[in-house]
């Protein structure tokens, strides 16, 4: 093959006359390029790391106090106070260095500590700045002189052009809630779902757990935040994610759709290419972290922690026997795409310089048309992923540990990321769009269980959801008037190289049981996706109450109406105002919450019921704030949970908190790089959002997504096997409630 002969750098045999020399001069070309990529890549990071290390000064701000002080020495008098003298006494002897010379070198290492003393309290006095939280508290619109002071300062105290992990440095922890505090706030979280005798046994629970064990687990929980970054994040992607031993397809992963009303090209591989080379194009921004921090929604000043960046590229996750890995390489310079039960090494860089649109569809079209069978056994072999994970770290130990199947196992892990181009045509369009955006959604979610490699991946069905992706394919790249990405085509470029496979029939086996298991998983899934369109947050807004909260108490209402009672209900709220923060739980059934469908169910007069929405919503908004701010308590309770473990010893009151299932598990998604849109101008180019599977088997899934001022997508999910749920009917209820509302 002409890939494989282009990949060796030399050949030689031995002749008579001696060593023949076969020098390739392109593959050599590439080696240099590809070397001088990797150097570049080398300075780049350094580079940045010399910059976010100093933020928020400037490394040229080093060149100003140095002159400043040399300047200040000329006019004779000393600003170090005699340090300099004493730096220039410790100094070595040297014959060839004059007096004045130690002078000026002593007067640049005294500037230097002064400008690294500087910088050290500019960062410290940004992270006291940071942990300042009251700001979320007040009225909307309505700022204390206090907090105006505060924002000045932070602007003061906040550098020039920072990069995206400029920051990070600056952040403030977590902060540790107290026993007492987490305890309170728990036992009034369960009030509405409790009779009196349950009650009134977990508030004994909870009070024996607050005076005797709570407090040791607590100060080992101190001990860990002095010393660690977070004192949540560690063990929550560890026996949270990590060391989930079911299938992590349904169960773990989410889905994002692409535009609701716009299809860009009808063209599968032309769209790919766009897809491809914009999600390259926002990695190197990533690497040379020209993003520009992301802030609160709230405010603009306020910085949010970046890590999770950082794993978004170059990342899979390894199965083990007891708990995955996740493993990442610093660069990748090639994807790997799957079609039709064969995989494919696609290299994206060529010469030292990335593909173009036009060349990545013409290489994805090599792909597609290519009638090369799959090897025996490939064909499902991405089943092995989507099953139970011990199985899988099994099979990839005893059949993917070496020869082929290790260095196509190691091709498919160490991708930029994987691609998988389907055989169906998902269209969000048509005479029948509501059941087209529920086969839409259950195909983003699993697939055919066996088309994706379920650690690090990305689903093209004529379309990619990441919303820079979206907007640079559509407003920046474009297509033809016939369709196909804009640009010209190397015809030399090396075909896409297949990856074989070597798959024992024992290895089959394990990949049917696999199979079979992640396929109940799948066609147990039941899912709606419904764009709401009566109204929106516009007119919500004019209510004076939040958007997230009005749909909150919605759900509430929409459940007690379908199953006559309430339950546990978990709303994802990010942390990331603190360094290495990712979420918090925030606890949308409250006894404010509750009061309002009771009396709503009840018949109550109409201002009756007004005043008490306006309550439950004003709680709602309050609880959503303190799990931002670092006062949940769910990650307390299950890090004192985990630390309990640790210790070998045993809580009633944690252990009884920890089992409780969540019927309802909604998130919002949120809706980033709002700037690369026009909704004005181009209200058509809007996404649907994106949702995830059921967390309770006889519980709800539900996401929703409010875009512009008269559109609400929903996502809602739940499980065939239960008798007492069905997506479709909640979402009936829910719309119902929703008018309601507007017409209230």
């Amino acid at each position: 093959m002409a890939e494989a002969h282009q990949a060796v750098a030399f050949q030689f045999t031995v002749t008579p006359e001696g060593i023949d020399l076969q020098l390739s001069h392109q593959a050599l070309t590439e080696i240099y390029l590809s070397g001088m990529r990797s150097w570049k890549k080398r300075i780049i990071r350094l580079k940045n790391s010399v910059i976010t290390g100093v933020y928020p000064a400037s490394p040229s701000s080093w060149l100003f106090v140095v002159i400043a002080i040399l300047a200040t020495m000329y006019t004779r008098s000393d600003p170090s106070m005699g340090l300099i003298a004493k730096i220039q006494e410790h100094l070595p002897v040297s014959q060839s260095m004059s007096t004045q010379c130690q002078v000026v070198l002593s007067a640049v290492l005294f500037s230097t500590m002064l400008w690294l003393l500087l910088i050290f309290t500019m960062r410290l006095c940004l992270k006291q700045l940071l942990s300042y939280h009251r700001w979320m508290f007040e009225q909307h619109g309505k700022m204390s002189t206090t907090t105006k002071v505060w924002v000045a300062l932070v602007r003061i105290f906040s550098g020039r052009k920072p990069l995206l992990y400029s920051y990070q440095g600056s952040l403030p922890n977590l902060p540790v809630p107290t026993i007492k505090d987490t305890v309170k706030r728990y036992l009034e979280s369960v009030r509405p779902l409790m009779d009196d005798a349950k009650f009134e046994r977990m508030t004994k629970l909870a009070t024996e757990f607050e005076s005797s064990l709570g407090n040791r687990l607590q100060w080992y929980l101190k001990l860990k935040a002095l010393w660690a970054s977070n004192y949540v994040s560690d063990w929550w992607e560890e026996y949270v994610y990590l060391r989930g031993r079911g299938p992590i397809m349904v169960n773990s992963n989410y889905y994002g759709m692409d535009f609701l009303y716009v299809i860009p090209t009808p063209i599968q591989a032309a769209r790919a290419g766009n897809s491809i080379h914009a999600f390259f194009l926002y990695r190197r921004k990533l690497n040379k972290e020209e993003i520009k921090p992301v802030s609160s929604a709230t405010s603009t000043v306020i910085p949010l922690c970046a890590a999770q960046c950082e794993r978004i590229f170059n990342t899979t996750r390894i199965p083990g026997e007891e708990n995955d890995t996740v493993q990442h390489w610093q660069d990748s310079d090639y994807i790997v795409v799957y079609h039709r039960g064969r995989y494919f090494r696609l290299r994206v860089y060529q010469a030292g310089r990335l593909l173009s649109p036009r060349e990545i569809e013409f290489q994805i079209q090599r792909i597609l048309d290519d009638p090369t069978p799959p090897c025996k056994g490939e064909a499902k072999l991405g089943a092995l992923t989507a099953g139970d994970r011990i199985p899988w770290a099994k099979a990839r130990a005893k059949y993917f540990s070496s020869g082929v199947n290790k260095r196509s196992l190691d091709c498919i892990e160490r991708a930029a990321f994987f691609v998988t181009l389907d055989d169906d045509e998902q269209c969000v369009m048509g005479d029948d769009s509501a059941a087209s955006l529920d086969r839409y959604a259950k195909s983003l979610l699993h697939g055919k269980c066996y088309d994706s490699f379920c650690c690090c991946w990305t689903r093209f069905i004529k379309g990619f959801s990441n919303r820079y992706t979206l907007a640079t394919d559509s407003f920046q790249l474009g297509y033809n008037a016939e369709g196909h990405c804009k640009g010209e085509v190397d015809a030399s470029l090396p075909r896409p190289q297949k990856l074989n496979w070597e798959i024992l029939p024992e290895c089959e086996e394990q990949i049917s049981q696999s199979l079979a298991v992640a396929q109940a998983l799948a066609d147990d899934v039941d899912f709606h996706v419904f764009p709401f369109q009566d109204f929106g947050k516009g007119k919500i807004k004019k209510c004076r109450v939040s958007p997230d909260a009005f749909i909150q108490m919605a759900l509430q209402l929409a459940y007690y109406r379908e199953r006559g009672t309430f339950c546990l209900t978990y709303e994802a709220s990010m942390t990331r105002l603190f360094r290495e923060g990712r979420t918090e739980t925030v606890r949308s059934c409250s006894n404010e919450s509750s009061a309002f469908v009771r009396a709503l169910e009840g018949g109550e007069v109409r201002p009756q019921k007004l005043r008490l929405f306006r309550a439950a919503s004003e709680k709602h908004q309050l609880l959503y704030r303190l799990a931002m701010t670092g006062a949940g308590i769910d990650r307390h309770l299950f890090c004192l949970y985990v630390v309990s473990k640790y210790l070998g010893v045993e809580s009633p009151f944690l252990k009884e908190v920890l089992s409780e299932p969540w019927r309802l598990s909604t998130s919002q998604t949120p809706i980033q790089q709002v700037e690369l849109f026009d909704m004005v101008n181009h209200p058509e180019y809007i996404s649907c959002g994106g949702g995830f599977g059921p967390v309770a088997d006889d519980g709800y899934g539900l996401s929703y997504c409010i875009l512009g001022e008269n559109l609400i997508n929903f996502h809602i999910s739940c499980k065939h096997s239960c008798p007492d749920t069905v997506s479709s009917k909640l979402m009936f209820k829910y719309l119902i409630v929703l008018t309601f509302g507007h017409n209230s």
